[in-house]
């Protein structure tokens, strides 16, 4: 197999990804032949790193938690889509060891809702937990769906103030801060974009947040999203999904960037699930 057709998901931690597996699955779909590996890397060497995997003939990679904002700076050029965001969560190889950035995730998340759940996204109150490379990745997204008011809630009220101030909608992007939510209101979308669930960390939300009939979606899945899906469903939450359908959708989108085919992700996504059970 020639070295020209090695991919990569590049995070850490990352033995829990599925990317690998998605990937494989989408080339043996399409007949395409590729590696497909995790890479662990921790900020501080990522761009090195990635820079070795170029070198060594890496065709495109797979950017995950913590590495989003920082694969953005290493790009020579990026996608209208990323440019908007700020942050890039998939990486394909130019000429001379350079990288054009692309995000997925937020087209990503909306086919998951509107094809897979069919959901309908418009002039939903979304609340949006969490401003870091994930919900930047998916913002702009949900804002172009239609969503009728975006609201930021995170941990770091700094960050959340940027990522407002980034989108630049205030008549319809708002910040609260995270000790003040059981006052802000309630909401019939709540997105957990945090890692709260990857680091072990609890939430601590109010009941309150959720509107009637109200819908919660973790960007994670497995056991990471099981905190908050806990949460959703105590609370009294309509649905409560998790983010493994907009991960193997965000991963179809790059695999079309790569290779040039759109790969079928119904089956994909239901092998996945057999295995993973919503948590």
């Amino acid at each position: 197999m020639s070295d020209t057709s090695r991919y990569a998901v590049f995070g850490h931690p990352i033995g829990h990804s599925l990317s690998p597996q998605i990937h494989r699955a989408f080339a043996e779909q399409t007949g395409i032949d590729l590696v497909f590996d995790p890479i662990d890397a921790p900020p501080a060497t990522f761009a090195a790193q990635l820079r070795a995997f170029g070198e060594t003939g890496g065709r495109g990679a797979s950017i995950t938690l913590p590495l989003k904002p920082l694969a953005f700076g290493l790009c020579d050029k990026v996608s209208d889509e990323a440019a908007r965001a700020g942050v890039v969560n998939a990486l394909e190889a130019l000429p001379n060891g350079r990288w054009c950035g692309h995000n997925t995730d937020g087209s990503g998340l909306v086919a998951d809702l509107g094809e897979r759940h069919r959901i309908d996204l418009r002039e939903r109150d979304v609340l949006l937990l969490g401003a870091g490379g994930a919900a930047q990745g998916i913002a702009f997204a949900l804002l172009d769906a239609g969503i009728g008011n975006l609201t930021i809630a995170s941990r770091t009220p700094e960050r959340a103030d940027a990522l407002a101030d980034h989108i630049g909608q205030p008549g319809r992007v708002h910040v609260r801060y995270w000790t003040d939510l059981g006052n802000s209101g309630s909401y019939n979308f709540v997105i957990d974009a945090t890692a709260a669930g990857v680091e072990g960390a609890a939430l601590d939300l109010p009941f309150n947040v959720l509107a009637p009939r109200a819908l919660c979606y973790a960007l994670s899945y497995g056991k990471t999203a099981t905190g908050f899906l806990a949460w959703a469903r105590a609370a009294g939450a309509a649905q409560a999904l998790d983010g493994l359908g907009m991960l193997v959708e965000q991963a179809a989108e790059a695999f079309e960037i790569w290779h040039g085919v759109r790969p079928d992700t119904a089956p994909v996504y239901a092998a996945l699930r057999e295995r993973m059970p919503t948590p």
